[in-house]
């Protein structure tokens, strides 16, 4: 059974300040989801899904779906404020403006996914060798599996200089997942963010890090057995945090919540490769500098689709 990939592209790119998942980056106005799509397809993938705004259809088709689907089996569905909301609970939620966050958007696709899937941020680059490791793994599980997976990033591997990121801090024992800290404000010191010293703020503290943790880039894979326990979450948040208009839903959370309630482990692979990714506008020149070097070493064709 061949994996479907699952790409979160509903991001409303408040610090890059634009709709940066179709930004063109390749050499022939690719977007950094386009080689996404190549390298998952060439890894294996059968399918591979987006979750996106429906106020961005109409770019979104243009400048990316209509190409990635005339070489790859390809669908959107669509991520909304109210989706999976009840009518009570949409009056309790009157003031949210935004979907819930990244749990949300991966239950928004549930009627389109049967099999085992792995889940990818739109603006971030991972490399070929995360795909083929996880799409390995996928394609050798059934729906039913409680044994997951995630692809591990080294933390002074996925710092940008342009300002803060945030990342899920990885405990990690016997090579399974023990727990996941959401850390949302990572960073260099130093003026403009150009020192050599990570300091992450969490709880109101001031942490040093040392740049070799193992870091969540929200590249997990999972069987669809994992949708039960993102429900059951989903409505736990519900509960609390509905009149909260800034509360998001999250994956690393709720992928926690697997093993804190033993329905599954999930095993931890771990890459090597440096990210990049566009959170500031800053970032794309580094991107599309990131790029055209992979296309001049053959990594990447110089046309990455035929049609």
């Amino acid at each position: 059974m061949k994996p479907t990939l699952l790409v979160l592209a509903a991001g409303m790119g408040s610090r890059y300040g634009g709709v940066k998942q179709i930004d063109s980056v390749g050499k022939n106005g690719e977007c950094l989801l386009d080689f996404a799509a190549y390298d998952a397809k060439k890894c294996g993938f059968g399918k591979i899904v987006y979750i996106i705004r429906k106020d961005i259809e109409k770019d979104f088709r243009e400048r990316l779906f209509d190409r990635v689907a005339r070489n790859f089996n390809a669908e959107y569905v669509f991520q909304t404020p109210t989706a999976l909301l009840t009518e009570d609970e949409q009056k309790k939620a009157a003031e949210r403006t935004k979907p819930w966050g990244t749990i949300h958007a991966v239950l928004c696709a549930k009627e389109a996914i049967h099999e085992p899937f792995a889940v990818i941020n739109a603006d971030d680059y991972y490399g070929r060798a995360a795909f083929e490791t996880l799409g390995g793994y996928l394609s050798s599980i059934d729906s039913n599996c409680t044994e997951h997976a995630m692809v591990g990033y080294i933390l002074g591997n996925t710092m940008s200089r342009n300002g803060s990121v945030s990342r899920g801090v990885a405990q990690t024992e016997g090579g399974y997942l023990k727990s996941i800290v959401e850390n949302t404000k990572i960073y260099y010191t130093g003026e403009h963010f150009e020192g050599n010293k990570i300091i992450s703020e969490l709880d109101g503290q001031k942490i040093s890090m040392t740049g070799k943790e193992t870091v969540s880039m929200n590249l997990f894979g999972f069987s669809p057995k994992a949708f039960e326990r993102f429900e059951k979450y989903w409505e736990e948040f519900k509960q609390n945090k509905l009149t909260d208009p800034k509360a998001e839903a999250l994956l690393p959370v709720a992928a926690s919540d697997i093993i804190k309630n033993g329905e599954g482990r999930i095993k931890v692979f771990t890459s090597d490769e440096s990210w990049f990714g566009m959170t500031y506008p800053e970032d794309k020149q580094v991107v599309k500098d990131e790029i055209a070097k992979k296309i001049a070493s053959g990594y990447y064709p110089e046309k990455l689709w035929e049609k």
